[in-house]
């Protein structure tokens, strides 16, 4: 058992981990130090502040986009509700828009959908079919027309939102209505 620290470090002190060695594991030891004021404390939580910020601009909040999704028709397309879509969306992506993942093939799923560039759009690093006929970078639009024409060609075809492995695994014949409470469409 480590020993309960009284104080959290001062201004003169500063908490260390130190490396573990052949003696056992690391220990937190307290140094004492000259440090210059912390004048960059401000600096650093506005950087921090900033960069959140940016990661977040590409989330999406759920009935936001379940508002979208609604205006693009999708609720009941090809007998998918919204709450299927929503739940895909999720499962792939966490509602981020310009999410992109690299598969062990050599492919790339990219956007809110996680549409897959061997099949589905043009990313002119790998062969691809490109049945959406789109770029797949356009798959990344905070507008979400794109990736949302391309995923209802996806769902026209066989085996509908099936194509999904994760959808299937989290999604199919579960009860969804809970993805859309709280939201309002009008």
């Amino acid at each position: 058992m480590f020993p309960a620290l009284a104080d959290s470090p001062g201004e003169d002190q500063q908490a260390v981990w130190e490396t573990p060695g052949p003696a056992g594991p690391a220990l937190l030891t307290l140094h004492r130090a000259s440090s210059p004021p912390r004048m960059t404390s401000p600096l650093l939580i506005s950087l921090v502040s900033c960069l959140v910020a940016v990661d977040q601009a590409s989330l999406i909040g759920r009935c936001d986009l379940a508002k979208v999704l609604h205006q693009e028709d999708l609720d009941g397309f090809e007998g998918y509700s919204l709450t299927d879509w929503l739940c895909l969306a999720f499962v792939e992506s966490d509602f981020n828009i310009t999410k992109v993942n690299e598969n062990t093939d050599g492919s790339f799923d990219y956007g809110i959908f996680q549409i897959n560039s061997h099949y589905w759009c043009n990313d002119y690093q790998s062969h691809t079919e490109n049945n959406c006929q789109v770029d797949c970078q356009e798959l990344l639009s905070p507008n979400l027309l794109a990736i949302i024409n391309c995923a209802k060609k996806i769902v026209s075809g066989a085996g509908g939102m099936k194509n999904w492995v994760k959808w299937r695994l989290h999604c199919a014949g579960r009860p969804l209505s809970y993805w859309m409470t709280g939201c309002h469409l009008a």
